[in-house]
């Protein structure tokens, strides 16, 4: 994707093109869904959170400086989003009624060929790091950012998220070896 065309997007934006808020939506809404689900682990929401995120695109475009990607700054918006959703989540007590409809699963034959497959291996293993940590290899494995684009995104100094991402990989690589997953893939 052309970084000079995001942000002449934005500056059509912030003027109150149409036409260009769809054409970055749908350059970036996936990206972004992605990135929004990782974070809260629910499809559901993460939609929801996506649609925040580029409606907040459409009222603040005009404060996009160009100092950063687009793509940058949409995560840095969806991330300020999750975070948000997540702090402001509270947990509803369990309804014995409810309880007693749920299927105990753990020996059913599609959760142990999902334990096989590593790819399920590494979501899992993934899904067991901190939020600081998944949000580290996310942005660099699953969206290809740069550390300096990454600290943008988060807000942190770059030097930290070399720290996060080191001990997140020392991290998963432990997770992934107690799973039984050589470093190794086919």
């Amino acid at each position: 994707m052309d970084t000079h065309a995001d942000g002449e997007i934005i500056r059509r934006i912030a003027g109150g093109d149409k036409a260009a808020m769809m054409t970055l939506y749908q350059r970036h809404h996936l990206r972004v869904f992605r990135f929004l689900v990782r974070m809260v682990r629910n499809e559901a929401t993460a939609e929801e959170l996506v649609s925040d995120v580029f409606l907040d695109v459409w009222r603040q475009a005009g404060t996009f400086e160009g100092r950063s990607s687009a793509t940058t700054w949409l995560l840095g918006v969806a991330r300020f989003k999750a975070l948000s959703h997540l702090r402001r989540r509270t947990t509803a007590p369990l309804d014995d009624a409810f309880a007693e409809t749920l299927e105990d699963d753990a020996d059913d034959p599609e959760v142990v060929a999902q334990k096989t497959d590593k790819a399920a291996i590494m979501r899992a293993c993934l899904g067991r790091l901190s939020l600081e940590h998944r949000e580290v290899i996310d942005l660099v494995y699953y969206h290809e950012q740069g550390v300096d684009e990454v600290a943008r995104v988060l807000g942190i100094p770059a030097n930290t998220v070399k720290t996060r991402l080191f001990h997140a990989r020392k991290r998963l690589a432990g997770l992934l070896a107690e799973a039984g997953v050589d470093r190794g893939w086919p």
